[in-house]
C-alpha cells in the first residue's frame, strides 16, 4: 500500500503530516541564507571601521560621516536579524537582535566623536 493509497488525513491530524513531512529544498534554502547573512556581517565589519578612518583622517571631517558610521553600527546587525527571522531561523535571529542592542551604546559613543 503505498502513500497514494491511503486516505488523506484532514483537520488538525492532516495539518500535523503535512508540517513533518522534510523540504528537499531546505538545506539549499539554507545554504543561500547563510551565505547572505555572512556577506551582510562582512560588509558591516569592514563598513563601521572605514567610515570612522575617513571620519577621523578624512578632509571632510564631519558629523556627518559620523552620524553614517553610527547608523551603520546598527543597521548591520539589524538587517542580518531581520533577515534571519524572515526565514523562520529565530536563534539565529535574536543573536543577531543581541548584537544590535550590544551596539547601541558605541553608535552613542560615535556621534559624540
Amino acid at each position: 500500500m503505498t502513500t497514494e493509497d491511503q486516505p488523506a488525513a484532514t483537520g488538525y491530524a492532516g495539518r500535523m503530516a503535512f508540517a513533518l513531512q522534510k523540504d528537499p529544498t531546505e538545506p539549499a534554502r539554507r545554504t543561500h541564507l547563510h551565505l547572505k547573512l555572512t556577506a551582510v556581517t562582512l560588509a558591516w565589519l569592514v563598513t563601521v571601521p572605514l567610515l570612522l578612518l575617513y571620519g577621523l583622517t578624512g578632509h571632510h571631517r564631519g558629523d556627518d560621516i559620523f552620524n553614517a558610521a553610527a547608523f551603520t553600527t546598527l543597521l548591520g546587525p539589524f538587517a542580518a536579524g531581520v533577515m534571519a527571522t524572515r526565514n523562520r531561523r529565530f536563534g539565529l535571529g535574536g543573536a543577531y537582535v543581541v548584537l544590535t542592542l550590544l551596539m547601541v551604546l558605541p553608535a552613542a559613543a560615535i556621534t559624540r566623536l
